[in-house]
């Protein structure tokens, strides 16, 4: 692609209409995104380069024409992109399902009491009560979400923080330094170490430049800059420094190809932007139930306002009952149920190091079946450790621990005292001061990740470094560089008496190997001939493919007479031998697994969860890593190893026999989608090497498009994308970027991937807690609406009244549904697979039939047995409630005679009907309290599962009972809420039920746990 088209890939035709217009032109740009930077800028001459620019690699740009760049391509920096308002975001809290639907009830609520009102009917504020309470209720669980949201930060303003506040640039001649944002694409720009790069650019000179890559491309190893192309792919090439990474050490002159929204992270802050926001399955879940319980309550609403019109009552009466049906039929307590579950796990999680930001992702990882993991600092622990030593041809394992017990070699052999001293001596890394009583391993250091390594193995093994080297005087250094492949110094001996010099080297092992004429063997010089050059090639080759970051490490004793005492070295001239060397040994490095992931990443193989790695690094150390973690299990083949096995070309392999797959970023770039599915669908096993950030995000949408429910582990910017596109995004708290923390739903604060596991295991808890205080929720569900139905088709006098069924769902019911969710789990969860969203539901077929017309249906003849007791009792027995209701409400009617002749006033009825709510209100109390024991489990016994080990839901319990008599009995609650006093037996009159929804529910869970796939486990296992 051409600058040019660059600039204008995402045009589209003016002729389509606006709206699909926008929609498409959003596609498109997001396409485009995903699409690899196509520039040749790396590749073409520095001539061209200016001609391409119109400016001087050596003067830079004239300040007019730059000015003329800045109007015509905008500041260098990153556009935010347009976000909602906040009042939009707010009404959107308020209009879901469920709150739509209790916004009707609270407008018919003022519209019924405003009626009565204009009758001059002043004694009856049950309508406006229940309309408040109804408003009160949606608007602070409105608050509440909107909080929730309002908490996320904005992804670009993060990636606003890596960007450099000012720059030195060169224009018409002269080195200024101006502010970042007015840097333009041609413009002549300066970096040294500590700086961070103010723009994608070109280097054109450079010395000793290295520059961190990491949040970028997952490359744990500094990577060096210089002017020549390397790779043809701008991504690896290393004449291309980054937009925001940092310059370690050393310094570049590079002219500036890209700014603002068009470098690297440009492109990554609006993949970010404009990808996720989907639903999360919890959310999905909890939709799908409130659409249930919606359509449900207008249809019966609706019903039974046209039973009511038939039967004869007036039109305010039977929209009252419509909405009387509507309220008893809608828990509006879910919502504050639900979330106060997601908040509790989400601080047990807290506990363990998961914070979670996006309370519906507590569930989401309990649902996950796919973890996309990146590598360094989350499966690995992000510090380069010496691995491996190669001497006297022997392979070492080396150990880093304080003690040095399990260290594998001699270490008073002269051969590693030699490799040793080379590998103290020739190492600029130095400890950070003021560290003494921190552990070695611990320790603070300036200095590169593989001069770290090398640091704190010599100090845990020779001893204290600072002193040794004080022994060998440096007298000169030339540093590492790119043509040389090496790093050498040259010291004096700490023998006074020997006045030679000695030159310790080391670097890319092939290049060490070349300049030396010897080995050293059992502390013996013997001649480098081709048998141990072949010793040499094994060794290498086997650290190698163990995916370690191998160094070769040699010495030379200067001739005396040659390079006398106060000789002067030059470093740049090099007037001293770099040839005849002896070699003293290899030894390889590796960023090691974290302790626990090997562990952790098995239980997510047996909860049936597959582990992806995929990560900016080199394929064998990406291959190496994942054989050493367990994501490629021990005996699985790639296709590779089965071609070598078999000695046969890679392309008569079927790809399907190969349980393990790594594919490298150049391969998936050629890849089409269908291949992508492919490659997943047919592999359990699979590793993604060298990907771009880009190609995290296609990886994470192949996952998802084959139905998994995808989480993502990331640390670094290039991350950000595929955090936020994923069902759920964890970053990392240590080594983590604020980019990739603001597009996380979830944070580990101890960078640990076995923390995640522990996520998993919440998450399912939670799932499966949810379901016990939704079926616990949805059961008086039953006996809150047969109340209103029986009222109209029957005409008794109203047993239960709205405001006593807000208490029943606002007050006393909602501490026994959350307590639920301290509930142990009834199984090992983890041996299960991973739920189906389009099976597994939530709320399904069998747990709505249980708890409605079995569970429910007991229950309602339990608070029409109070009821009628409790009516007989006072004088009015079933037989004459039935059709009595017109008088019963009659305000005129102030002798109406019961059973026994008595007369009643119209105010000693309205006492009596209250305490019937009273009644029916403590019934359902009742057969609650067994109704939240039977919901500890769903397959196993209450008494396997323990009466009291919840002790949160005793306490529930205990509160629920102390409420209702609180009441009923406290003074002032019938001219306030309705309730009255009522007669001690009327408790026990439902007790008998509460026994048998308990005894049934047992007989249930015997015949599931009993046949197992039958009938009875199909239709009554919820």
């Amino acid at each position: 692609m051409s600058k040019k088209e660059d600039y204008n890939m995402f045009e589209m035709d003016g002729e389509m209409d606006k709206k699909k217009k926008k929609k498409m032109k959003k596609k498109e740009k997001l396409e485009g995104m995903k699409r690899e930077m196509d520039i040749d800028d790396h590749e073409i001459t520095l001539e061209e380069l200016e001609m391409r620019y119109n400016t001087s690699i050596t003067k830079g740009l004239t300040t007019t024409f730059a000015q003329q760049i800045l109007e015509r391509d905008g500041p260098n920096e990153l556009k935010p992109p347009k976000g909602t308002p906040e009042y939009v975001k707010f009404a959107r809290q308020l209009a879901g399902g469920l709150q739509c639907l209790m916004w009707v009830a609270a407008v018919i609520c003022f519209i019924a009491f405003g009626i009565e009102l204009g009758r001059g009917n002043l004694g009856s504020f049950d309508n406006l009560y229940l309309a408040i309470t109804l408003i009160a209720v949606v608007v602070v669980t409105g608050c509440f979400g909107y909080y929730q949201e309002f908490k996320s930060t904005n992804i670009i303003a993060s990636f606003k923080n890596l960007v450099p506040q000012q720059a030195m640039v060169i224009r018409d001649g002269q080195k200024n330094q101006i502010n970042a944002n007015q840097l333009v694409v041609g413009d002549l720009v300066e970096i040294k170490g500590g700086d961070r790069v103010p723009a994608d650019i070109r280097i054109i000179t450079a010395q000793s430049c290295k520059v961190d890559n990491s949040s970028l491309t997952g490359e744990s190893e500094p990577q060096t800059r210089s002017p020549e192309c390397t790779h043809e792919s701008p991504l690896e090439t290393r004449n291309i420094a980054f937009f925001s990474t940092t310059c370690l050490e050393g310094v570049a002159t590079g002219m500036i190809i890209n700014t603002g929204d068009r470098t690297i992270i440009g492109r990554i802050a609006s993949l970010a932007s404009g990808v996720g926001n989907e639903k999360t399955p919890i959310a999905i879940e909890i939709e799908h139930f409130v659409d249930i319980i919606a359509g449900l309550a207008i249809f019966f609403g609706f019903t039974f306002f046209v039973v009511a019109m038939f039967i004869g009552y007036a039109f305010l009466e039977a929209m009252i009952f419509f909405m009387a049906i509507v309220v008893a039929y809608v828990p509006e307590g879910l919502l504050a149920t639900v979330t106060v579950c997601l908040s509790l796990t989400a601080k047990r999680l807290a506990r363990k190091n998961c914070v979670v930001k996006n309370l519906e992702a507590v569930e989401t990882l309990g649902s996950t079946s796919v973890i996309c993991s990146d590598k360094t600092g989350t499966l690995t622990q992000n510090r380069m450790t010496v691995a491996h030593l190669w001497f006297d041809n022997h392979i070492h394992a080396a150990d880093t621990t304080e003690d040095q017990s399990g260290q594998s070699f001699d270490q008073s052999s002269e051969t590693w005292r030699s490799l040793g001293r080379v590998a103290s001596l020739c190492n600029r890394a130095v400890f950070r001061p003021d560290q003494e009583g921190v552990p070695i391993p611990k320790r603070l250091v300036v200095g590169d990740a593989s001069e770290t390594a090398l640091l704190k193995f010599t100090e845990l093994t020779i001893g204290n470094i600072v002193d040794y080297r004080n022994r060998f005087k440096k007298v000169v250094e030339v540093p590492f560089n790119s043509t040389n492949k090496f790093q050498l110094s040259i010291h004096e001996l700490e023998d006074p008496l020997d006045l030679r010099y000695l030159l310790v080297m080391k670097g890319a092992p092939e290049r060490i190997l070349e300049r030396c004429s010897t080995i050293l063997i059992k502390g013996q010089e013997l001649p480098l001939d081709e048998q141990w050059r072949e010793a040499f090639q094994t060794a290498y080759m086997d650290l190698g493919g163990l995916g370690e970051r191998v160094l070769g490490f040699c010495h030379l004793y200067l001739n005396e007479k040659e390079f006398p005492r106060g000789f002067r070295f030059d470093a740049d001239e090099m007037n001293f031998t770099t040839s005849g060397l002896c070699f003293a040994g290899l030894i390889s490095m590796i960023d090691p697994p974290r302790a626990t992931v090997p562990d952790a990443v098995m239980k997510c193989r047996t909860a049936g969860i597959r582990v992806v790695m995929v990560t900016g690094d080199h394929p064998i150390t990406a291959r190496a890593i994942a054989g050493n973690v367990g994501i490629i299990s021990e005996g699985s083949e790639t296709v590779e190893d089965i071609a070598q096995r078999k000695r046969i070309p890679v392309e008569q392999v079927n790809k399907r026999d190969a349980r393990a797959c790594v594919i490298n970023g150049g391969q998936l770039k050629d890849m089409s989608s269908e291949e992508l599915d492919e490659a997943l669908r047919n592999h359990p096993e699979m590793v993604f090497a060298r990907t771009s950030p880009q190609q995290k995000l296609i990886i994470v949408e192949s996952c998802q498009r084959l139905g998994s429910i995808v989480a993502v582990t990331g640390d670094g910017v290039n991350d950000s994308p595929a955090l936020k596109k994923a069902d759920i995004g964890i970053a990392m708290g240590i080594a983590g970027s604020d980019a990739a923390k603001n597009a996380a739903d979830m944070i580990l604060l101890d960078d640990n991937f076995a923390s995640i596991v522990t996520g998993v295991e919440q998450g399912r808890l939670i799932f499966d807690n949810l379901k016990k205080s939704i079926a616990y929720t949805l059961t008086k569900n039953i006996p809150e609406l047969t109340p209103y139905l029986i009222y109209i088709t029957v005409s008794v006098p109203l047993p239960l009244g709205c405001i006593t069924i807000l208490f029943i769902e606002l007050a006393t019911d909602i501490f026994p549904s959350v307590s639920l969710a301290y509930e142990k789990a009834e199984s090992d969860i983890m041996h299960l697979k991973p739920r189906n969203p389009r099976r597994d539901r939530l709320v399904n077929e069998a747990l709505a039939v249980y708890s409605y017309f079995q569970i429910g249906a007991i229950q309602s003849f339990a608070g029409f047995t109070d009821y009628f007791t409790a009516m007989a009792q006072e004088g009015w027995f079933p037989l004459l409630c039935v059709g009595l209701r017109s008088q019963w409400e009659s305000q005129h009617l102030q002798d109406l005679q019961d059973s026994y002749g008595q007369e009643w006033t119209y105010s000693q009825r309205l006492y009596q009907e209250y305490t019937c709510y009273t009644v029916f209100f403590v019934s359902i109390e009742i057969c609650q309290i067994a109704d939240v024991l039977i919901r500890k489990t769903r397959r196993l016994s209450v008494f396997q599962q323990g009466f009291f080990r919840n002790r949160v839901l005793v306490s529930a319990i205990v509160f629920q009972l102390c409420l209702g008599n609180l009441l009923c009995y406290c003074p002032g609650m019938p001219n306030i809420f309705n309730f009255m006093p009522i007669r001690v037996q009327w408790w026990f009159v439902p007790l008998p039920y509460g026994i048998l929804i308990f005894v049934y529910d047992e007989i249930r869970k015997l015949g599931v746990r009993r046949h197992p796939g039958s009938w009875w486990d199909q239709e009554l296992y919820y």
